[in-house]
């Protein structure tokens, strides 16, 4: 994805900022998001470039205005997972923010992006002044909470390929599908697939084979054909078949 040129020096008012309303920032009145647009910083970040990294310490939130972001760790081992995939209205590094730590995992740019920076004293002062603002956090903790403890639940009880079925239908849901409503919009290496699963590049391979012979996927060049939706998903989620939510 191409950004939309700026003049030099130019930097997006918070006022007019397309994903505003779909941010925690629409919690805000209009001299606090005023505030926010005249102190804030902002930088256009390459594909490979580091928003923030495991283990430094926070000295603000970053709010991503176009492009996406994965966030991952790094093994002992120097194997990454990745955690989580964010895009434009996301905000990052919050967590540490409010806990005081060093970040636990790391930010990086998989494709061209356009970041703003909040400081801590900032944001925090609009969550001591603003209660409307503080519960949306309250509820957005809540929810990072929620999927973590999905993930930690996939990763422990979820085979190999349930974990890729599933890491293929979320890649499906954050970068949406091309025109012919079936390929992933998306080119990730096997390496990367294996790493959102929590498995090798090989083991990726093998059982991205697999699903191609059940024709529920096929390759095409790099990109990734959804052929058979319901099927992926009963592989994604092989508990929901023994639940009966009838009364």
């Amino acid at each position: 994805m191409k950004l939309k040129a700026l003049k030099f020096g130019e930097i997006p008012e918070c006022q007019n900022c397309a994903v505003q309303k779909s941010s925690l920032f629409c919690h805000l009145d209009r001299e606090e998001i005023a505030q926010i647009s005249d102190e804030k910083g902002f930088s256009i970040y390459k594909k490979g470039q580091s928003v923030f990294l495991q283990g430094n310490q926070p000295h603000g939130i970053f709010c991503i205005q176009e492009g996406k972001v994965k966030i991952h760790n790094i093994g002992e081992d120097g194997k990454e997972q990745i955690l989580r995939f964010y895009g434009p209205g996301s905000v990052i590094g919050y967590r540490a923010v409010l806990s005081g730590e060093n970040y636990f995992s790391n930010a990086t740019v998989i494709e061209e992006s356009r970041i703003c920076f909040i400081s801590k004293t900032l944001f925090l002062k609009n969550l001591k002044e603003n209660a409307s603002f503080a519960m949306f956090i309250l509820n957005l903790l809540a929810h990072d909470l929620k999927v973590a403890e999905s993930t930690i639940v996939s990763m422990a009880h979820k085979q190999v390929r349930e974990r890729l079925a599933e890491s293929l239908l979320r890649l499906r849901d954050f970068y949406g599908l091309e025109s012919d409503n079936a390929t992933i919009n998306a080119t990730l290496s096997r390496g990367e697939l294996g790493s959102l699963a929590g498995t090798s590049a090989e083991s990726t391979i093998r059982i991205i084979h697999e699903l191609q012979e059940m024709n529920i996927i096929r390759l095409n060049g790099k990109k990734i054909v959804i052929i058979d939706a319901k099927k992926l998903d009963r592989i994604a989620n092989p508990f929901h078949r023994y639940l009966n939510f009838g009364g």
